[in-house]
């Protein structure tokens, strides 16, 4: 039968159904196939709270929104284009995402009285019968039965059989978009060569559903996204998480010391010991703790030993590790803390992304305690930021706090990975003997950067001692003098704060040096205001973008930034944190605009806010 072929730009499709349903699994496949293609790709995992939920019901709901393009972009959309529901509560949960005039891709089976009923729909209404999907292209399929009919010579229980149905959605989708299928024909002999029979099941379900596309006479039209117009070199396609640890690993390499990740497992930072775990090769050791505070205790215990110390969590788990944080800082030894942020407080939401800690990173410890921070903006940014994270660290002695999110750290994009060379050097210096005219080891004597000196143990002549109570300047005895604990106070702020001369000056993203408003982001807010910002400045308006990096202590021109625009919003997916510490320091009457939902914050949002702002100061110019 004559097909055509529609080429298009852009293409957002969401795959949801029950957790056990494995959308993430074939979100992940089609992703790594658009990756192949070249095409810029975002993701958006959307994992259910619950371990287990109840099948069929709204809170089991598991998604993977993907978004694939031949332009450059930077989010994973505001509304889908595609929706594979899996069941009725899929639908539900997401149909008011979906574009108008949209395809719906159900499975039928999924639509039972059960289903229906599981997924709160009156008793006998069924949105795939009557009229309520009036407007959007319904494509029905009885996923499961074909499965079972693709399987039906495999002496496979009717459970493990059913298993492979995501596998028909994957191959009907690789059959509309018209793509090869190599790649997780690949991954699945990898992944289940030892097992034949689960292997035949999966393989011979994928090609059904191919076939089925591809010999049914409803679909008339393939389509067909063209490679993205970007900068040529190596790419590969990184999550977050994944990006995180290698930069770590990098960093390693980079300083020729060895990295010690002491934690405990924490959704949505988990991923960052699973990955580490892999790379003893690059003298990588990893220690899953019995708790939070055995996990940062480990982590210092290897950096006072002379080797990279980190520690992964979550916001709960910061919480627990502050008394351990606020003694690295005492200490004045190297130490990472990442914190992959999820909506609180207490165990809050664990699966849905929030910037909800950068106030604990600041304040959320006892007595005067800072710390720098920095912040990754996107999956690949990961890596950059977690060097540069060990770097501050090492250079200026100081713990220090990564701040990523669960949007970040489960969403993916394609990486230009760098080589070797193009990784700035990390300078590492031990104490290892008396220097000229030195009599004794004194352990909290400063450099220009006032950085004190890093002593291993057991290094002959330069034993001291070091702990919680407050340091005498110099000598680091303990002391409970007045004036030399204001000045050791004074004195740990000044080493934080100096480190603005050691970081680049902050740059404007896009827009003008000077104008009516300035968008100031952190984060992963930086898809949305990067893409807003691009649609207004194109529209005429005088608007303008910054990023930042370094939270704390900020970039030394950020005051003079700040002032060369009429107004300062910050978006910011919490009740407005970033945007008090800026009022605080430069004085400034910025404007907030805050979503607390679990989710990122749209373009369509964000634009139709910025709008209102942007006409008024045009009418005060007038």
């Amino acid at each position: 039968m004559e097909r055509k072929q529609e080429v298009l730009q852009d293409v957002v499709i969401k795959f949801a159904g029950d957790s056990g349903d494995g959308m993430q699994l074939t979100g992940t496949q089609f992703t790594n196939n658009t990756a192949l293609l070249g095409a810029d790709l975002s993701t958006f995992p959307d994992f259910p709270a619950e371990i287990r939920a109840p099948q069929g019901t709204l809170p089991g709901v598991s998604g993977y929104q993907l978004r694939f393009s031949s332009d450059s972009i930077y989010t994973p959309g505001d509304a889908f284009d595609v929706l594979v529901a899996m069941n009725a509560a899929a639908l539900k949960t997401n149909l008011k995402h979906l574009k108008k005039g949209g395809k719906i891709i159900v499975n039928t089976d999924g639509f039972d009285s059960k289903n229906l009923r599981l997924a709160n729909y009156p008793d006998g209404v069924n949105p795939i019968e009557n009229d309520s999907l009036e407007g959007y292209e319904v494509i029905k399929m009885d996923v499961t039965k074909m499965t079972r009919e693709a399987l039906k010579d495999i002496q496979m229980g009717t459970k493990e059989k059913d298993r492979a149905k995501n596998m028909f959605v994957l191959g009907f989708l690789y059959w509309m978009y018209g793509r090869d299928m190599k790649n997780t024909e690949k991954f699945l002999e990898e992944k289940f060569g030892k097992k034949p029979e689960i292997l035949q099941s999966n393989l011979r379900v994928l090609h059904a559903g191919y076939n089925y596309g591809d010999t049914t006479e409803t679909f008339t039209t393939q389509y067909k996204v063209e490679k993205a117009k970007i900068a040529p070199g190596n790419y590969r396609s990184i999550m977050g998480n994944q990006a995180l640890a290698y930069g770590l690993i990098a960093a390693s390499v980079k300083s020729g010391l060895n990295i010690f990740l002491g934690t405990y497992p924490i959704t949505p930072a988990s991923d960052i010991l699973h990955e580490l775990s892999k790379y003893k090769n690059f003298g990588v050791k990893t220690f899953q703790a019995e708790d939070e505070i055995a996990g940062i205790s480990s982590a210092i215990g290897a950096s006072y030993g002379g080797h990279i110390g980190i520690t992964s969590t979550s916001g709960p788990g910061m919480a627990l590790k502050s008394e351990a944080m606020g003694l690295a800082m005492m200490l004045e030894i190297p130490l990472l803390i990442i914190d992959i942020q999820r909506g609180g407080p207490s165990t809050g939401l664990p699966t849905k992304t929030e910037q909800s800690d950068l106030l604990q990173a600041y304040y959320g410890r006892n007595g005067e305690s800072p710390m720098p921070v920095i912040s990754a903006s996107t999956p690949s940014d990961c890596f950059e930021v977690a060097y540069e994270a060990v770097r501050i660290a090492i250079e200026h002695m100081t713990p220090i706090i990564l701040l990523s999110d669960g949007y970040i750290a489960n969403g993916a994009e394609p990486w230009k990975y760098p080589s070797s060379d193009q990784l700035a050097p990390i300078h590492v210096k031990f104490k290892t003997e008396l220097g000229h005219g030195e009599e004794k080891f004194q352990p909290y004597v400063r450099d220009e950067k006032l950085a004190r000196p890093w002593a291993t143990p057991g290094t002959p002549g330069l034993e001291h001692r070091i702990g919680g109570l407050e340091k005498e300047n110099i000598t680091g005895n303990v002391s409970y003098d007045p004036e030399n604990h204001q000045l050791m106070v004074k004195l740990r702020q000044e080493k934080v704060d100096r480190i603005a001369e050691y970081i680049p000056e902050q740059k404007i993203d896009n827009g003008p040096e000077k104008g009516d408003l300035l968008v100031l982001g952190w984060g992963s807010t930086y898809g949305v205001i990067k893409t807003s910002v691009e649609q207004l400045l194109s529209e005429g308006y005088s608007i303008a973008h910054a990023h930042l990096r370094y939270v704390r202590p900020f970039p030394k021109n950020l005051g003079e930034i700040l002032s060369n625009y009429k107004t300062v919003v910050i978006p910011e997916i919490n009740n407005g944190q970033l945007i008090k510490i800026i009022r605080d320091k430069y004085l400034i009457d910025a404007k907030p605009y805050n979503k607390i939902m679990g989710v990122p914050i749209t373009k369509t949002e964000l634009v139709d806010f910025l709008k209102p702002i942007l006409a008024t100061q045009a009418t005060e110019k007038v």
